[in-house]
């Protein structure tokens, strides 16, 4: 359970703002077994749900949520679940997935739980009714594969479907991804939109580096939506203190489509910069109190807003935010 107070200035279109709001900073309750079917296979299941102790709101599987089999073979599942390309990369940001996320510029927003038509822009997701398969592990190396099913027909007449993939290295001080996923049909009949990244990271003591690169690729109706992004981050751990800083960069959203999805608009000074600096102190191994300052600054044309705990920014605008909070496991 996590909860912070977040001090907001915001520079909305020319208007200051100051707001202070308490806000849920990723609260979830879930509950996970195995049964032992012999051969070394196991019927495996997950139930995690939300829980919002600003607001008291919640939902008991709004997360990561499964029933599937694991065994020598790998393991399969289907459910609720983050896609292999979300999940590839969400552990290198320090601050994922809260208000100062990454997920403002990388993956296009957020889409905490969704399917194949309520949010067709980002592609940081949780799948509804996908079906999930990930190797056994070799040296280090293993892969993971997705499909979110096609259970949607919108009014246009499109069949809306994903897939997604991850290759992933993961052995000692180093961890290497390429992933790939695929929105079919998101954007209308006969179009598809592509998300591909790569990813490396490097532990040394108690200090760990990584760094993402990112190109996005929709295809509207009026034409193609493209644009490259990138995030470098480093976390420091002594003792009970946490140091963290995360980077992330938009550049500019380029072709002919004239459509905004997401936070992307094609044009010159379309893009964005959000860093974010951060502390924590572990009290115990299940408390923890932290603070961060976070900073998103659009270029004179861009669209880019909070991905989680949105403020409304306009074009151009400023965002600036002091966060203190206190994370609890039980």
């Amino acid at each position: 359970m996590s909860l912070e107070a977040l001090s907001d200035s915001r520079n909305l279109q020319g208007r200051d703002a100051d707001v202070t709001r308490l806000s849920n900073n990723r609260s979830v309750i879930g509950f996970r077994g195995a049964e032992d079917l012999g051969d070394e296979l196991h019927a495996i299941f997950q139930i995690e749900g939300t829980i919002s102790p600003d607001t008291g709101a919640g939902s008991i599987a709004a997360r990561d949520t499964r029933l599937g089999l694991e065994g020598k073979l790998g393991t399969l599942f289907g459910g609720n679940w983050v896609t292999p390309y979300n999940g590839a990369t969400s552990s290198l940001d320090p601050f994922y997935p809260t208000t100062a996320g990454y997920m403002s510029i990388m993956g296009n927003g957020s889409a905490s739980t969704t399917d194949n038509v309520i949010d067709t822009s980002s592609f940081d997701r949780r799948q509804q009714n996908s079906l999930h398969y990930w190797t056994p592990g070799w040296n280090g190396w293993s892969a993971r594969l997705a499909l979110g099913l096609n259970e949607e027909r919108p009014a246009n007449g499109a069949k809306p479907s994903l897939s997604s993939a991850a290759l992933i290295y993961d052995r000692g001080p180093y961890y290497f991804t390429v992933a790939h996923e695929r929105h079919h049909e998101y954007q209308g009949p006969g179009t598809h939109d592509d998300g591909t990244k790569i990813a490396l990271a490097y532990r040394f003591g108690q200090t760990k580096l990584a760094a993402i690169a990112e190109w996005l690729s929709y295809e509207t109706m009026p034409g193609r939506l493209e644009r490259k992004s990138y995030y470098l981050s480093a976390s420091r751990q002594e003792g009970p203190h946490g140091l963290h800083l995360g980077i992330a960069k938009a550049a500019d959203t380029t072709g002919s489509s004239s459509k905004k999805v997401g936070f992307m608009q094609s044009g010159p000074d379309s893009g964005a910069v959000h860093y974010t600096v951060g502390y924590d102190y572990g009290f115990s191994k299940r408390t923890t109190l932290f603070s961060y300052f976070t900073h998103l600054r659009n270029d004179k044309n861009g669209n880019y807003d909070l991905a989680i705990n949105s403020v409304g920014a306009g074009q151009g605008a400023t965002v600036k935010g002091l966060a203190l909070g206190m994370r609890h496991s039980f």
